[in-house]
C-alpha cells in the first residue's frame, strides 16, 4: 500500500515496517528508526532500561564493534545519534545523498542487530549514572522530571527517563535482550527519511536491507494513566534562586481539545516574544527571566504547567501573577482580533517546523507510529481555523482551574 500524502510517501513492507519519505531539493538526507518502545513501557524493576538499551545500541553488532559504528559516518561528514522518550526510542543519521545507503544499513545493523557486549555494558553504566546526576545539578532541568512524579504518581509516565543509579547499576545483559526482544517488533517501528530521492527508491533500499525479515508483533499494551488530585511540594536547595512548576494534567495528543489547547498554551506562555507571561510578567515587572508554559501531550493524557525561576523574595508574586493570568483565560473570552493573531501565530510555527526536513518527518513518523495516520498540513491548518473563543474558555477552564493545579518549589537560598 502506498501513499503520497503532503509531500510524504507512505508504503509497508511484508514483515510489517512501515515507511514514510519526504522528497526534498537539496542533497542532504535525514534518517530515522522510530520505535514505540519508551520509558513509559519499562516494568516496576526496569526504570531507566529504554534508555539505557538505546545507550548500548551503539556498543557492538554482529558487524561491527563500537569503533567501527562511531566512525562509519563520521568519517563522511556525517552525523549518527539516537534519544529516547517516554513513549518512543529514535535511531537518526544525516548524511550527504551517495551515503544514503551507507547510512541506513548502519541503522539496520544497529536497531536489529546489536549484541550488547558485557564488558561495554558495564562501562556504559557509569556513563549513564553521570548523566543522571548531571542532571540531578541542573534544578531547571530537575524539577521537570520531579513535576511529572507530582502528576503521574504510581505509573510509568511519572518515572524520569534516565533511572536512578541503583536501576541502572542492577541491569543485566539478559534484561536488555528481553527489552529489545518484547518491544523492538516490527509492527511498532517505522523507518523515516527526507532527502532528495524519491520515495519508490528509498523503498527498495529499505526493502534489500530489511523486506525478507519475519512479521513481528509486540502485543504492547499500556497503563492508563488513572485520575489525579492536586498536590502540593517543596524542597529546600543549595542553589541561590527559586524554581517552580505550576501544573496539571491535560489532552492526550489523541483527544480532539488537544489542538484548542496548544493553542490556548501558545497564547499564554509559549515559544514568542509576545506570550502573555512575558509580557505581562517579565517585561512588565523584570522579576524572572526564565517564564515559559509548556504543553506535552502524550497518546492518551498530557502535562501541561507553568515554569519559572527567580530569587526566593519574588517567587510568591511571581506565581500570583502567573495565577492572575491564568484565571483571565478562564473568565474572559478573546475578542475577534486576538484570536485571529493568535491562530495566524501558531500556524506560522506550524508551517515552519514543517521547512525543516529532518523534523517533519520524525513527526510524521511518530503520527504514523502512535495514531496511526498522517494528518495532512492543510487539514491541521483548517481545524485551527474553526476553532473559537468559546473553545479554548472550555479548555482553560478545564486544565487551568486552580483547585486542581499542583506545585512543586525547589527553593533556594538568595543571592549572597
Amino acid at each position: 500500500m502506498k501513499t503520497v500524502q503532503e509531500r510524504i510517501y507512505q508504503a509497508s513492507l511484508s514483515n510489517g515496517l512501515r515507511l514514510v519519505h519526504q522528497q526534498t531539493g537539496g542533497p542532504v538526507c535525514h534518517l530515522a528508526i522510530i520505535i514505540r518502545a519508551g520509558s513509559r513501557d519499562e516494568r516496576e524493576n526496569e526504570q531507566g532500561l529504554a534508555h539505557f538499551v538505546e545507550h548500548c545500541l551503539f556498543k557492538g553488532t554482529a558487524h561491527r564493534k563500537t569503533y567501527h559504528i562511531l566512525s562509519r559516518l563520521d568519517d563522511i561528514g556525517g552525523e549518527l545519534n539516537a534519544f529516547t522518550g517516554k513513549e518512543d526510542t529514535t535511531l537518526y543519521a544525516t548524511v550527504l545523498q551517495p551515503y544514503f545507503r551507507r547510512a541506513a544499513d548502519l541503522l539496520v545493523d544497529i536497531a536489529f542487530r546489536s549484541t550488547f557486549p558485557e564488558r561495554e555494558i558495564s562501562k556504559e553504566k557509569e556513563v549513564v549514572v553521570d548523566e543522571i546526576h548531571a542532571y540531578a545539578d541542573s534544578p531547571s532541568d530537575h524539577i521537570f522530571d520531579l513535576f511529572d512524579e507530582l502528576i503521574f504518581p504510581d505509573h510509568p509516565l511519572g518515572r524520569n527517563i534516565l533511572g536512578t543509579p541503583g536501576s541502572v547499576r542492577s541491569f543485566r545483559r539478559s534484561q536488555l535482550l528481553e527489552f529489545t526482544e518484547r518491544l523492538y517488533q516490527t509492527d511498532q517501528i517505522v523507518l523515516a527519511t527526507a532527502g532528495p530521492m524519491d520515495g519508490k527508491k528509498v523503498e527498495r533500499i529499505w526493502r534489500d536491507l530489511l523486506g525478507e525479515n519475519p512479521p513481528e508483533q509486540s502485543g504492547l499494551g499500556r497503563k492508563g494513566a488513572g485520575s489525579h488530585k492536586a498536590v502540593h511540594t517543596q524542597q529546600e536547595t543549595t542553589q541561590s534562586q527559586t524554581h517552580c512548576i505550576l501544573g496539571n494534567r491535560a489532552y492526550g495528543a489523541e483527544e480532539d481539545r488537544s489542538l484548542a489547547f496548544h493553542l490556548l498554551n501558545n497564547i499564554l506562555g509559549g515559544p514568542t516574544m509576545n506570550n502573555r507571561l512575558n509580557l505581562r510578567i517579565r517585561e512588565r515587572f523584570g522579576l524572572t527571566y526564565h517564564l515559559e508554559s509548556f504543553y506535552t501531550p502524550y497518546t492518551d493524557v498530557g502535562s501541561w504547567g507553568v515554569y519559572l525561576s527567580t530569587e526566593p523574595g519574588h517567587a510568591e508574586r511571581v506565581v500570583r501573577l502567573v495565577h492572575k493570568e491564568l484565571k483571565e483565560l478562564r473568565e474572559r473570552s478573546l475578542g475577534t482580533l486576538q484570536l485571529s493573531r493568535a491562530k495566524k501565530q501558531v500556524q506560522g510555527q506550524i508551517a515552519m517546523a514543517q521547512e525543516n526536513a529532518g523534523s517533519a518527518i520524525g513527526s510524521a513518523a511518530r503520527s504514523l507510529l502512535h495514531r496511526g495516520s498522517i494528518e495532512p498540513l492543510e487539514q491541521i491548518m483548517g481545524r485551527i481555523d474553526r476553532l473559537s473563543s468559546s473553545d479554548l474558555m472550555e479548555v482553560a477552564n478545564q486544565v487551568f482551574d486552580p483547585i486542581a493545579l499542583s506545585s512543586i518549589y525547589l527553593r533556594g537560598q538568595g543571592s549572597t
